[in-house]
């Protein structure tokens, strides 16, 4: 199998699936709740599943993915309803990407491992009582040649958050695809 760290694996992937978007995150179906009314950024959006969604609850979302093909699937998912989607390609291995990307009432991070670098920046883009929404797999995911230790969202990458952000929420799941993690931070 090959690695889907990359940008060749995704865009060959959304080369090829189907007319219609994958479901929403169960977690985020499950604590939409928890995200403050207003501006969201969804990083790594793929396709637009959460975008969509998000889209559909009223949110503005801007989707930010390193996959051209996935952001011209997420524009003609959103025309078809007639949602208003900004859409940026974006690169998150380098360095700084996110630097000029603004400031959100609320930031999705879905089965993307940020850099503690990226999350330490953070607080420079979510307004105050803004959340910051990540889930992903967990330190006990299995590894194989898709999934690496690397990708793994560690307890220890939230350090550095606890002076500005409160965990509202951590959730731990366990089933056939796997171990799965969410973190729900509220900023300070």
């Amino acid at each position: 199998m090959e690695y889907m760290g990359n940008k060749e694996y995704w865009d060959s992937k959304f080369a090829v699936r189907g007319d219609n978007p994958l479901q929403p995150e169960k977690s985020l179906l499950e604590n939409i709740s928890c995200l403050k009314n207003g501006s969201i950024l969804d990083i790594a959006c793929g396709d637009g599943r959460n975008t969509l969604f998000l889209l559909e609850n009223g949110f503005q979302v801007t989707g930010v993915d390193f996959s051209s093909k996935a952001l011209e699937r997420l524009k003609i998912f959103a025309d078809r309803k007639n949602y208003s989607v900004n859409t940026k390609l974006i690169d998150l291995s380098i360095p700084n990407s996110l630097n000029d990307i603004g400031i959100f009432d609320n930031v999705l991070v879905n089965h993307y491992r940020l850099s503690r670098k990226q999350l330490g920046s953070m607080e420079n883009h979510i307004t105050d009582n803004g959340i910051l929404f990540v889930c992903g797999f967990g330190q006990h995911h299995k590894i194989d040649s898709k999934i690496r230790k690397e990708d793994l969202i560690q307890p220890a990458d939230f350090e550095q958050l606890k002076r500005s952000f409160e965990l509202i929420k951590n959730i731990e799941n366990a089933d056939d695809r796997g171990f799965f993690v969410t973190y729900i931070f509220r900023k300070k």
